[in-house]
């Protein structure tokens, strides 16, 4: 079945007819390791490890990717985490792409519209009453930072998140 799954799931390449469109996103495929800093309401910052892991799929069509925190590596046999999944695609009617975040540990499905920016890529979407930019810059061959920002029904913004992306292989 995982087999079958992964054959169907993953694709080689963006579509030709879409590779203009997809390009922005091919310098994320690949793996990656990642220091993980979260920021608290009342200013504690946590640091972790995680893994991110991003493919073309959907006969090309799309990028998706799975998101590991605490990494793999870094976890004891009881360990808790998160597994994430984003799909993003195309979309010529709006002229940007679809992302939608599933994040079953937190229950959280969060539908995006990601565009690029001057530095990167900026994806903003809402969840209830919160506005969440996620924001990917310095993209190199090896490297990247993302951070997560959110704002409140106050109009207060906040960064609740940032990554530091290093390339793995």
């Amino acid at each position: 079945m995982t087999n079958a799954f992964t054959e169907v799931f993953v694709a080689g390449a963006p579509r030709p007819e879409l590779a203009e469109h997809l390009a922005p996103f091919a310098p994320l495929i690949g793996s990656w390791d990642l220091r993980v800093f979260e920021y608290e309401p009342d200013g504690v910052v946590r640091e972790s490890s995680a893994e991110w892991h991003f493919s073309w799929a959907l006969d090309g069509r799309a990028v998706a990717d799975v998101w590991i925190n605490p990494a793999r590596a870094d976890r004891g046999p009881d360990a808790d985490g998160e597994w994430g999944l984003s799909l993003r695609f195309y979309d010529p009617a709006i002229g940007a792409w679809r992302s939608t975040w599933h994040g079953p540990k937190r229950g959280w499905v969060i539908p995006f519209v990601a565009r690029t920016s001057a530095d990167g890529i900026v994806l903003e979407g809402r969840q209830g009453d919160t506005g969440h930019r996620w924001i990917f810059s310095e993209l190199t061959g090896d490297s990247f930072r993302w951070r997560r920002e959110e704002t409140g029904p106050d109009g207060n913004t906040a960064v609740r998140q940032r990554f530091e992306a290093k390339r793995v292989g």
